[in-house]
């Protein structure tokens, strides 16, 4: 499978109003929280002696032990051997205290994305970024940090991890990632450090990225153009037009859903064009999401002849398109087409479709989806697309004492993004869920609420 094919995906399910979420939750949160004191009775860490050896294999073994361990009494000990000579112990140091995830080991990571050597500097990066998503590398991941960004100098790997809404960053994060991302002298941090800052959402970064999607650096430029659908900056799309028509393909692709998922009507013209004449079902399929993502009713026309195409993609990308214009002109054959339509993905959008010109029934068609392994990540996706309409919230309260966990759970996660206060009263009921993870979740979706309305 191409780079291309596995990009997309993602970009539908994790960059637009809806993502898979970390599944970190309050306990990761928690972690990131600051240590109780030391208790100065207990004997020193015998390792914290060992990490001091002359001895470079043994230096190493005791900051990977004390990683393990996850004493945070040695957290000093770990930042005074970010100066050991020996880059093998640096990145075992900054593994370390990745794992500990204390304020101290923060500042201490922060030190180490100066790094002179490129791996350290990469490692130290995921584990700034580690600190609050809680995704952090551990034992034997310098080798499998040598093994691919080593061996692959076009390596690119999209991931869905980002921060709930609401998660406060420190200041000194942001500045150590933007300038990591702006020395691309050591190009796998500068890349690091472009999807660390699209998963922390750093906002204030979005100058840094639109500069860096631009980069002769394909994965960079990958990178960043994710980083950017990840945060969601709308001014940030005018910026991106002009990549439609960059000369790598890749690019070209990431860039039609980017420009798409910040609703940028300026592309809309260019994203016609590469639907109807572009090279490859590939940039195809990735203009008519872009049109889908932006949702102006000029591009109906396109939208409805392609929900009788024989490509199941470019029909759910039209279903989904229709529904994010909203013009209730199009109903009679949107519903004409989910008469007629076998396939359970193309219905799901059409369904969606539907909700969203204002068809209420098909909101129990899109609650009863969050069951199926299969899709109950789109249909999560379309509910929170659907509930970006303030006015379609209420829909959804009744649902959220459904007999079912997972329906619970998941619309739980709908309202991290989309809820507002009169979500609070609903959520605190589930707070109390008999199921856990429900309950993990609804409070999860009341502080990103309360972080976002104040």
């Amino acid at each position: 499978m191409s780079t291309a094919l596995q990009f997309r995906p993602r970009m539908r399910h994790a960059m637009l109003a809806s993502v898979i979420i970390l599944a970190t939750g309050l306990r990761s949160f928690a972690q990131a929280t600051p240590a109780p004191s030391p208790n100065p009775s207990v004997s020193p860490n015998p390792l914290i002696d060992m990490l001091r050896s002359a001895d470079q294999g043994t230096r190493v073994k005791a900051a990977r032990e004390i990683g393990e361990s996850g004493d945070r009494t040695a957290v000093p000990a770990l930042a005074e051997a970010l100066s050991d000579p020996s880059e093998k112990v640096r990145r075992e140091v900054v593994i370390a205290l990745a794992n500990i995830r204390t304020p101290d080991s923060l500042d201490a990571l922060i030190a180490g994305t100066r790094d002179t050597d490129s791996n350290t500097r990469t490692l130290a990066i995921r584990g700034v970024a580690g600190y609050y998503t809680g995704e952090v590398p551990g034992a034997g991941f310098t080798g499998f940090l040598k093994d691919t960004y080593g061996s692959a100098k076009n390596a690119f790997s999209p991931d869905n991890t980002r921060i709930d809404p609401g998660v406060r960053v420190d200041p000194k994060v942001l500045a150590a990632l933007r300038a990591a991302l702006a020395d691309t002298g050591s190009i796998q941090a500068s890349r690091q450090a472009a999807k660390a800052l699209g998963a922390l959402l750093l906002r204030p970064s979005v100058p840094d990225l639109v500069k860096s999607a631009h980069s002769s650096d394909v994965p960079l430029a990958r990178e960043s153009l994710y980083a950017l659908a990840k945060i969601k900056d709308l001014s940030a799309g005018p910026q991106l037009v002009d990549l439609l028509d960059s000369p790598n393909q890749d690019i070209q692709q990431d860039a039609a859903e980017t420009v798409g998922v910040l609703r940028t009507k300026q592309a809309v013209p260019r994203l016609q064009d590469l639907f109807r004449n572009g090279q490859g079902v590939n940039l195809r399929h990735a203009a008519i999401d872009g049109l889908a993502f932006i949702g102006d009713p000029v591009s109906s026309p396109i939208l409805l002849q392609a929900l009788w195409n024989g490509d199941k993609q470019e029909r759910v990308s039209a279903a989904m398109g229709l529904g994010n214009a909203g013009d209730a002109k199009n109903m009679a054959e949107v519903e004409k087409a989910l008469g007629s339509e076998k396939n359970g993905d193309v219905r799901l959008a059409l369904q969606y479709a539907l909700a969203a010109m204002g068809q209420d029934r098909y909101v129990a068609d899109l609650v009863e989806s969050l069951r199926s392994n299969l899709r109950g990540d789109d249909a999560q996706t379309y509910l929170i697309d659907l509930t970006e309409n303030p006015r379609s919230l209420p829909k959804l309260y009744p649902y959220l004492s459904h007999r079912d966990a997972t329906v619970r759970r998941r619309l739980c996660t709908v309202l991290i993004y989309t809820g507002d206060s009169s979500s609070l009263g609903p959520l605190q009921a589930l707070a109390h869920d008999r199921n856990n993870d429900v309950a993990v979740q609804a409070l999860r979706a009341a502080r990103a609420i309360r972080a976002r309305t104040g």
